[in-house]
């Protein structure tokens, strides 16, 4: 399994080249093909020290095929970047360790965020903010989103910022943490709502944004202790996807971290994997496929499938995702 994810674009090139279409009908899904492969994603992970970024990256996508930046020297405020094929996940450093310091972050964070592609296109799709849900002191987060980000990212700042409030497991001191079944009690549950519904209201009051926190906790693993399973990380990983232009979601599909139980525990609202799913089924839909039309819908998505390509493109995607989101 890890073999095809790592290779889903080779593995789509052969369904095309296996089927029965025409060669000229192959060419151009090919030249698709070759258009969402070319896609760049970039996503920059901010936030205050301890808030559980490198936790994250790590939790979310497959860090063994990543290709290490240069600035990865904790001591330094140059932004670290680690290259996944056609994705690059920048992680700035932590703000809260001295003004100074933080002003020198901000001013990185504000470069890379202004810095143009060849498209014309700001570099940067999507910023994804990491809170401390145990934490009571966000104020140098909430002056990173106010006086920064928003400002940085203008009319499309609601469309390229997910905020997530991690580390849900040591809310309320760790206290009501169902270790077994790794998910919060209910008193934690309505405390990790009250705390999502406090952020969300203090960034509106200071933007004018309506951005509903994700709780979530990317896992851990402490020295001499079990590790901690993450949790609630499929739906961080469904509002990323959700935000990321369609065209460039393949980028994403084989970058994902395969362990099973990163992804085994939700909050049950809904049934992110199979959402997730969907949305990078969309793209073959949306890029790669159509040509005679065929009746039904697959995982429930409804569309035109061409049984020797596209039938076996989504055969493929599904089954990574299935063995995966369970």
């Amino acid at each position: 399994m890890e073999q095809e994810m790592k290779n889903i674009y080779e593995l789509l090139e052969e369904d095309i080249m296996n089927s029965d279409l025409s060669e000229a009908d192959k060419a151009a899904k090919l030249s698709r093909l070759l258009q969402v492969r070319s896609k760049q994603v970039n996503i920059m992970l901010v936030g205050a020290t301890g808030s559980g970024k490198s936790s994250t990256i790590n939790a979310l996508f497959d860090m063994n095929v990543a290709k290490v930046g240069t600035g990865v020297d904790p001591e330094t405020t140059t932004i670290s970047n680690f290259v996944l094929d056609n994705l690059t996940i920048w992680d700035s450093p932590g703000l809260g360790d001295g003004v100074e310091r933080d002003k020198r972050i901000t001013r990185d964070i504000i470069a890379k965020l202004n810095e143009i592609g060849e498209d014309g296109k700001p570099i940067i799709d999507l910023v994804v903010v990491i809170m401390d849900s145990s934490s009571k002191d966000l104020g140098t987060t909430y002056n990173l989103i106010n006086k920064v980000l928003v400002p940085c990212l203008g009319s499309e700042a609601s469309k390229r910022i997910i905020i997530g409030l991690n580390q849900a497991d040591v809310a309320m001191k760790g206290n009501h943490w169902h270790k077994e079944a790794n998910k919060p009690d209910e008193v934690l549950t309505q405390y990790l709502k009250r705390k999502a519904a406090s952020v969300q209201a203090r960034v509106k009051d200071g933007t004018g944004l309506d951005i509903t926190p994700i709780c979530y906790c990317a896992g851990y693993c402490e020295e001499g202790k079990n590790q901690c399973k993450p949790y609630n990380l499929t739906k961080l990983l469904h509002s990323i996807v959700q935000i990321i232009p369609r065209e460039k979601r393949l980028a994403l599909a084989d970058k994902i971290n395969t362990k099973k139980e990163n992804w085994e525990h939700d909050d049950e609202e809904d049934d992110y994997g199979e959402e997730t799913t969907k949305d990078f089924v969309d793209v073959v839909f949306d890029y790669i496929e159509v040509a005679s039309e065929v009746g039904g819908k697959i995982l429930g998505v409804p569309g035109k499938i061409l049984g020797g390509v596209a039938g076996a493109v989504i055969g493929t995607i599904t089954s990574i995702f299935k063995s995966i989101f369970g």
